[in-house]
């Protein structure tokens, strides 16, 4: 479709009201899910989006008469608290202390915004006082796309949505698992087992990725668990119990497990010490993220060091090029990640 798409073109498209569409990309109430749904997906196909670069806010106020925010340079570090994503985490609290030492450095404000919102975002916020928001984690689609129509440029990190484009940072999910999963096939391992609910992150699925190509790659059979890769668990201890159950079932342990992160590989060396197995003498966890718990476990972990603080300046800097350049090309950062060598891992169990 040639020129600027509009809400109107795409309101003819699927027989609905301008007033419908208008609702449903910014993220309003009035629209139900599946009309929301089919609006955002033919306003994509339609190239809507495509030209909706996020720029930078008009003029600044100072006041702000019904908002929570009003300062000239304030960011927004937005971090729903689902999905363990909270201020007091190992992992996203690291990243969020990145964030808030970078601004301070540049002399930049910035609120934390947690809850979850049953009313309109812009409610909240004097869009016109907003420098940028920084997204931590899984952000909603629909508040995304009301994010968006704020015109307030923001990035994200740990996250993207296929409907909404933006920048986005992430660890090299794909290059840090094929390392590790590489490391533990060199020391013999031909039985692993994947362990993470591939549908709570993309960054879970970009993990099992890695490990996937290794594996098709040296041609070791695959035999994963499905169950491994869907359990849930609120906690360490809903997860432990899940994960408890999970094996106890299986006919024969792998002599490796290759977690998605740190927490779920602590609950497999629970159960692991349950069952009576030895870590690493009959089988090796591997973690990832190297939070502060991973060196103190008992075996110490093996895992993926992310810099946690180094990720949240990261996130700044992005931020501040959209800002500074609101019709630059979207981009998409991964960054590397360091492989700790602990005590969780050995050479495989040789087979009499």
């Amino acid at each position: 479709m040639a020129g600027k798409v509009t809400m109107q073109q795409i309101a003819d498209h699927l027989g609905l009201s301008k007033f419908a569409v208008s609702k449903a990309l910014s993220g309003k109430s009035g629209v139900s899910l599946e009309t929301r749904e089919k609006i955002v997906n033919v306003a994509t196909q339609l190239g809507y989006f495509a030209n909706k670069s996020p720029k930078a806010g008009g003029k600044k106020n100072e006041t702000n008469a019904s908002g929570i925010l009003a300062a000239r340079e304030t960011v927004i570090v937005l971090v729903p608290n689902v999905r363990y994503q909270t201020r007091d985490s190992l992992y996203w609290g690291r990243i969020i202390d990145g964030i808030t030492n970078e601004l301070e450095l540049r002399e930049t404000g910035m609120v934390i915004v947690t809850d979850q919102f049953k009313d309109s975002f812009a409610n909240l916020i004097n869009p016109s006082g907003v420098r940028g928001i920084i997204g931590v984690g899984f952000i909603s689609s629909q508040l995304l796309l009301e994010i968006r129509s704020l015109d307030i440029p923001f990035v994200l990190i740990d996250h993207e949505d296929p409907l909404i484009p933006s920048d986005s940072l992430f660890m090299n999910n794909v290059e840090c698992m094929r390392r590790v999963t590489n490391y533990l096939t060199g020391c013999g391992h031909r039985k692993l087992q994947f362990v993470g609910n591939i549908r709570f992150s993309r960054s879970f699925t970009d993990r099992y990725q890695g490990y996937l190509s290794v594996l098709g790659e040296q041609g070791i059979p695959l035999n994963q668990n499905e169950e491994l890769l869907s359990f849930e668990g609120d906690n360490r201890s809903e997860m432990t119990e899940a994960l408890e159950m999970i094996i106890s079932r299986m006919d024969e342990l792998p002599t490796a497990f290759v977690c998605a992160n740190d927490s779920i590989a602590i609950c497999i060396m629970t159960v692991l010490g349950k069952l009576g197995t030895k870590v690493p003498a009959d089988c090796s966890v591997t973690g990832f993220d190297n939070i502060e718990d991973a060196a103190f476990a008992t075996p110490s972990l093996s895992t993926i060091h992310v810099n946690k603080e180094a990720f949240g300046r990261r996130a700044v800097e992005m931020l501040m090029r959209r800002v500074e350049q609101p019709d630059s090309p979207l981009e998409k950062i991964l960054l590397a990640g360091d492989f700790i060598l602990r005590e969780s891992t050995a050479y495989a169990k040789k087979v009499d």
